[in-house]
């Protein structure tokens, strides 16, 4: 087995470039540090360091072990930190991982809540459109667009949040502005603006609907994201179909009619780790995201 202390000398004089530098940086002797180096490379069977002038240069199995080790260590550093929260009676870390308009409608709700109430928290926010392959990659929390019943993967557990219909926004002055809802079907002559660069579920859900209807909407501008495509309704040039989620916060000059016959809708849920979900961090921050939802919805 590595030691994980030989591996913190060996990623020093890589990054420092000799023996006498990194034991300079790490408060130690240069024997010191040639012991530990001699040490794992009799561990590992490589030789991960040769001569380069007055200095060391990794060979080609230095790297790949000094890129590996990088990832050791951050993991090793995380764990360290979650113990010293522990010993001091901290709340501890907690990531939650989220999609865009998630983040300008409910997120600040949440946070306000983790922080209100779990002051010594620290939390690592993400912007994530889909769940990582990787378990390592994955937050403690995740927010995400997926069909009802889905499979999140071994050691972690989906709740349903909230169905979040689409809804047609309109410059002010189109005919049908004032309207409370309007087919699909009435809007496939018009001048669409696409908001969805990633072409993820959320514009196959859209398409389909659309399919459905008897027609395929025809973009005339392709937007990257929401606020984009809404700034563009704003100005005039077209109209736009997102879910009711990404039409929180709208710009002056649209106004927002609901999209029916059929109603395209997204399922949000939440993800968490099984790891941490009896934790106070993970049962405030789901609570929290389902008063977000809720409120959400009244305001709708």
């Amino acid at each position: 087995m590595l030691d994980v202390h030989r591996l913190r000398v060996f990623r020093s004089v890589v990054a420092s470039g000799s023996v006498q530098a990194a034991a300079a940086n790490l408060g130690y002797t240069p024997s010191a540090v040639s012991q530990h180096l001699t040490a794992l490379q009799r561990e590992t069977g490589l030789t991960l360091l040769a001569r380069a002038g007055r200095g060391l240069r990794p060979t080609a199995a230095g790297h790949a072990l000094a890129a590996e080790a990088d990832r050791v260590l951050a993991r090793v550093g995380a764990a360290e930190s979650l113990i010293a929260d522990l010993r001091t009676g901290r709340t501890g870390a907690l990531s939650v991982a989220y999609f865009a308009s998630v983040g300008a409608a409910w997120m600040p709700l949440v946070v306000r809540r983790i922080l209100t109430e779990l002051p010594g928290v620290r939390l690592d926010l993400q912007l994530r459109e889909h769940i990582p392959d990787s378990r390592e990659e994955r937050a403690d929390v995740q927010v995400v667009v997926a069909d009802t019943g889905f499979d999140p993967g071994s050691g972690f557990t989906a709740q349903h949040i909230v169905d979040d219909p689409y809804v047609a926004v309109l410059p002010a002055g189109h005919p049908l502005a004032g309207h409370d809802e309007v087919d699909l079907a009435e809007l496939a002559e018009e001048r669409w603006v696409d908001n969805d660069f990633a072409r993820g579920w959320c514009r196959a859900k859209l398409l389909e609907a659309c399919t459905a209807a008897g027609f395929s909407p025809a973009f005339r501008v392709e937007a990257h994201d929401y606020r984009t495509a809404l700034a563009f309704v704003a100005a005039g040039i077209g109209l736009t179909v997102l879910p009711a989620l990404g039409a929180a916060h709208l710009p002056e000059g649209v106004t927002v009619v609901r999209a029916v016959r059929p109603m395209p809708i997204r399922s949000i849920h939440v993800v968490v780790h099984d790891a941490v979900e009896h934790t106070p961090a993970v049962r405030t921050t789901v609570a929290a995201l389902h008063e977000a939802a809720d409120g959400a919805r009244h305001v709708r």
